[in-house]
C-alpha cells in the first residue's frame, strides 16, 4: 500500500505554490532515477542509488553554475573541490551509503567514458548517508550496474520516495528515512521560476523533531513507535544529504546562498548538524547555459540579488517539506541483525495535527 505524502494528511507549510510534482523535478530537464537493492541471502541488504541528472543528462556537455554549503563535515561528497574553483556543476549527481561513494563514483567516470560525455576525466559528485543498522554495509552491494540502471531509469515527473534508491537503508528522527522531494513556484519580476529539493535524510533525534512548528517528536515518543535502537540510547551517526535545482538564472555565489538557505529548513523540522553528521547541502542552476566546449566569450544572466528573498524562502520550505514527505513515505523496515526501524504513524500525525 502506498503511504500518503504530507499534504495527503492536510498538512500545508509553507505560503509559496508547489509544482506540478511537488519535486525537483518540477524544474524543466532535471531527472532522476533510483535502483533499489532489498534482499536478504546471500547478505542482507538495504541499500541502492540515487541520480540526479541536470539539463535531462546532458550536464556533461552543458555544464550549470553550481555551490554547495557544510554545515557539518562529518561526511563525503565528492567533486565539490572543483566546483567550488571552477562555480560549475559538469557531472550528474549521485546518492549511496557511505561505504559505497568509490564504487559510484568510479561507475559515474566509467559511464562517461563508455557513452562518450567526456574525451579525459571526471570529477562526478557522490554523496553518502550511512545506513549500516539497517544494511550489512561490508557486504558491498551497489555495483557499477547499479548506477547504470538508476540513470537508464531517470526521468521526469513523479518521484519515488521513502525506502528507496540510496536511502533504502536510513533512519531519520528515529523513524524509517530515506528519500523526499518537493518544490516550489516563484513569480519574480524577471520570470517564473521553480525551485526543486531532494533529501536522502539519514538524521535526528525524535525529541527535536518539529512539524509545521510544533513539537511532534515529544507527542510521538517511543511509547506511541519504538525507537530502531532498542535498548541503545541512539546511534552516535546521522547524516543529511540536500540536493537543491532551481531554473533561475544564478551565477555560483548565489547558488551558494541558496545552499546556506537549506540550513534553515533542515532546522525547522528539528535538525541539529550534531559532530557525527554529515549535513551537506549543493545548490545547482540551469537558468544559464555553459558549453564545455566554448571556445568563444558568451554572455550569462543573472538575478539582482534583491530579488533572492523570495528564492530563499522557496529554498527553505522546499527542503522543509522533502524532510517530511521522508517521514510520511517511507514504511516499517527490518533489516541487518532483525533490526527495525519503524514507520512514522501517519494516521496518529493526522490526528495530532488536526488538533
Amino acid at each position: 500500500m502506498t503511504r500518503p505524502r504530507l499534504r495527503d494528511l492536510g498538512i500545508n507549510i509553507g505560503r509559496f505554490p508547489i509544482g506540478q510534482h511537488n519535486a525537483i523535478t518540477d524544474v524543466p530537464d532535471v531527472w532522476v532515477g533510483h535502483k533499489t537493492l532489498v534482499y536478504d541471502a546471500p547478505r542482507v541488504a538495504r541499500t541502492g542509488v540515487t541520480v540526479i541528472l541536470p539539463r535531462k543528462g546532458e550536464i556533461w556537455s552543458d555544464n550549470a553554475y553550481a555551490a554547495y554549503h557544510s554545515l557539518n563535515g562529518c561526511g563525503e561528497m565528492t567533486g565539490v573541490h572543483w566546483i567550488t574553483e571552477s562555480g560549475m556543476l559538469s557531472t550528474p549527481i549521485a546518492l549511496t551509503n557511505t561505504g559505497q561513494v568509490g564504487t559510484v563514483h568510479e561507475a559515474l567516470c566509467a559511464y562517461a567514458q563508455e557513452f562518450g560525455h567526456t574525451d579525459r576525466f571526471s570529477l562526478p559528485v557522490v554523496a553518502e548517508t550511512y545506513d549500516g543498522w539497517l544494511n550489512d554495509m561490508e557486504a558491498f552491494h551497489v555495483s557499477r550496474t547499479d548506477v547504470y540502471e538508476a540513470i537508464a531509469q531517470a526521468a521526469t515527473g513523479p518521484v519515488a520516495e521513502g525506502s528507496v534508491g540510496g536511502g533504502a537503508g536510513m533512519i531519520c528522527y528515529e523513524f524509517k528515512g530515506g528519500i523526499g522531494t518537493a518544490s516550489r513556484v516563484v513569480e519574480l519580476p524577471t520570470g517564473e521560476y521553480a525551485v526543486g529539493a531532494l533529501v536522502q535524510a539519514n538524521h535526528g533525534d525524535r525529541i527535536d523533531l518539529r512539524i509545521d512548528g510544533r513539537a511532534m517528536g515529544e507527542l510521538l515518543g517511543p511509547e506511541v513507535t519504538p525507537t530502531p535502537w532498542g535498548v541503545r540510547q541512539r546511534v552516535p551517526v546521522s547524516s543529511i544529504i540536500v540536493i537543491l535545482a532551481t531554473n533561475a538564472p544564478l551565477l555560483p555565489f548565489q547558488c551558494r546562498r541558496l545552499a546556506q538557505r537549506a540550513t534553515i529548513g533542515f532546522a525547522r523540522t528539528g535538525g541539529m548538524g550534531h559532530n557525527g553528521s554529515g549535513d551537506i547541502f549543493l545548490a545547482f542552476a540551469t537558468g544559464n547555459h555553459l558549453p564545455h566546449k566554448n571556445e568563444a566569450a558568451h554572455t550569462v544572466q543573472t538575478l539582482p540579488n534583491h530579488h533572492l528573498n523570495d528564492l530563499f524562502v522557496a529554498t527553505t520550505e522546499a527542503v522543509e517539506e522533502a524532510i517530511l514527505n521522508v517521514l510520511c513515505a517511507a514504511d516499517t523496515m527490518v533489516g541487518f541483525k532483525d533490526r527495525t526501524a519503524y514507520g512514522l504513524p501517519v494516521d496518529r500525525l493526522r490526528e495530532l495535527m488536526a488538533t
